[in-house]
């Protein structure tokens, strides 16, 4: 049997002693010199993650970290340099929030990838959930973030409106030699009714794709250049937390789930993909193409697992995550946070054997093809995520089974 693939990912997350540590210290995001040391020795975890034969490792887009909680506003530079390094391992992010993201400077970054990576890239989108940052960048469609604590609202719609579009658009861009973008909120050719004057169209017409210029010389399609090096396009990815839309966004289209959630919610999820897979004719199996994202710990007790979870985690669960998320408490007056943090459904720690336990008991319930392993690096120290991926990689990963896939294709991605 199959085991799942492990994707390993990081933010990251520039370290203080605690919350009063970190407010000492404000602005840390701005902080050259740490955030310098952080960013190489996260090579090492890179390099370490290669060699213990992980799937995948990736990174995040999110911008104007301040407080130094998710400092990672570039994934594609981070692919990039990383691929210097990996000899194995597949690069992306998890994702491009492709609401604030201009869908054709995104289909060239990660065609680029793809090719410094020679097919070994893989693309991850999202919707964006931080207002801080995706308002501001998103303003030229006045593109919002969506907030998953007020699901179905007309932000919440927009978004998904604008995330849809632009994500079909980024296949398109990929995968046609020229291409007409004539969406509600982004048009190529632009404008896109009269076409774009170009002094050189004779040459264009000539000897660019069928179609680019009409017989008046204006430009009325446009070709992005290059394509992937994967025929047809990189796998994408897709982050979930609440909305079954988004999963029968993802059926449809062949993405790959991503989920930020506890596994009850995922499992339910899990069958709904099976379910809009087999009516766009997708006959996908349980498991297939979903990715459970935990974050995971390794101790030699309870209580060490208790001081981990508090050192680590506890100041970005308390502090960040639970203001943004519907799962998470609202009354934060009289909480046990560490025994919080254990009831989220998205940590998984202890013991090794109490880890694995949990991740067997979860694969009965839902054997996912891939599991993401997040850490709060360089929160915690690089030698310990080394040690703890290297644990799980060796210890919990072959007592796992993922599904035996049927070999579905979606618009020729395996």
């Amino acid at each position: 049997m199959p085991t799942p693939k492990v994707i390993i990912q990081l933010y990251p997350m520039l370290p203080t002693e605690d919350r009063a540590d970190r407010e000492k210290k404000r602005p840390i995001g701005r902080d050259k010199d740490l955030y310098h040391k952080v960013l190489h020795d996260w090579m090492d975890i890179v390099k370490a993650a290669d060699e213990l034969g992980v799937w995948g490792i990736s990174t995040i887009e999110h911008h104007l970290h301040s407080e130094g909680y998710e400092v990672g506003p570039n994934p594609g530079i981070l692919n990039a340099w990383w691929a210097s390094n990996v000899k194995n391992a597949r690069l992306g992010a998890l994702g491009y929030v492709m609401a604030a993201q201009d869908p054709i400077r995104v289909a060239e970054e990660t065609a680029i990838l793809d090719h410094i990576t020679k097919g070994k890239f893989f693309c991850g989108v999202a919707r964006g959930y931080q207002s801080r940052w995706t308002n501001v960048l998103g303003q030229f469609t006045d593109s919002v973030a969506a907030v998953a604590r007020y699901l179905g609202g007309k932000d919440d719609i927009r978004n998904r409106e604008i995330f849809e579009e632009r994500t079909e658009m980024l296949i398109k861009c990929w995968t046609q030699d020229s291409v007409e973008l004539n969406g509600k909120f982004y048009k190529a050719p632009y404008p896109f009714e009269e076409g774009i004057e170009y002094p050189a169209w004779k040459s264009a017409q000539a000897a660019g794709s069928e179609g680019e210029i009409d017989a008046q010389g204006k430009v009325r399609r446009i070709s992005v250049c290059p394509p992937p090096y994967q025929s047809p396009h990189p796998p994408v990815f897709q982050a979930v937390s609440a909305s079954a839309d988004s999963i029968k966004f993802a059926a449809k289209n062949g993405f790959r789930p991503t989920y930020f959630t506890k596994l009850e919610k995922m499992v339910e999820f899990c069958h709904l993909y099976v379910e809009e897979g087999q009516k766009a004719g997708h006959d996908f199996v349980l498991g297939e193409r979903q990715n459970m994202c935990r974050w995971i710990h390794v101790a030699d007790s309870e209580k060490e697992y208790d001081e981990k979870l508090r050192r680590y985690d506890q100041d970005i669960y308390q502090n960040f995550y639970v203001p943004f998320f519907p799962q998470f408490p609202d009354d934060t007056s009289n909480i046990d946070w560490i025994e919080n943090i254990k009831e989220s459904g998205i940590f998984h720690g202890g013991t090794l054997d109490q880890l694995t336990e949990q991740f067997v008991n979860s694969y009965k319930e839902l054997p996912a093809e891939f599991i993401t392993l997040i850490w709060h690096y360089a929160q915690e120290p690089k030698d310990e995520v080394i040690y703890e991926l290297k644990t799980f990689m060796e210890k919990v990963v072959p007592e796992l089974e993922a599904p035996v896939t049927n070999g579905v294709t979606v618009g020729g991605v395996g």
